[in-house]
């Protein structure tokens, strides 16, 4: 597998560009409210299990988002390596969101079972989009070839 194809200046088309930059701007506006105005909601996606403190992890997290975001936004000759990272990112965070589901935690207008188990299927999407707008997915068919 040639992995020099992750650090290598790829070329996107204009609407995979527009959703890296929007989803770039989403984690650091997501960031920036972690570490502000949605502390305590965002604490409702630590899992009860988790050995640190729920405050701790969302301003941790936050930060990680921030860097993300800013990263999709102007490491546009990396993106690649940052697309696998975010979309890596969304799935080590995916148990949060499970157990705000099994645990019954509201949060974000999330107080109800039936939407907080919805909520679930928005982290593929995520997923898929960090892969896609940064030419990560082709980049990777490239590398196993």
């Amino acid at each position: 597998m040639d992995l020099s194809v992750l650090t290598r200046p790829t070329r996107t088309s204009v609407p995979a560009t527009i959703a890296r930059v929007a989803l770039g701007l989403a984690l650091v506006g997501a960031g920036v409210s972690h570490l502000t105005v949605a502390r305590e909601e965002f604490q409702a996606q630590v899992p009860d299990w988790f050995p640190v403190d729920e405050d701790v992890t969302v301003l941790a997290s936050g930060a990680v988002e921030i860097a993300l975001g800013a990263s999709l936004v102007v490491l546009s000759r990396w993106k690649v390596a940052v697309g696998l990272v975010a979309a890596a990112f969304f799935v080590v965070i995916f148990p949060g969101n499970v157990a705000q589901w099994m645990e019954g935690k509201d949060g974000f207008g999330l107080d109800t079972d039936a939407k907080r188990f919805g909520r679930l299927f928005f982290q593929p999407v995520l997923v898929a989009w960090a892969l896609w707008s940064t030419g990560a997915l082709r980049a990777l068919r490239r590398a196993r070839d």
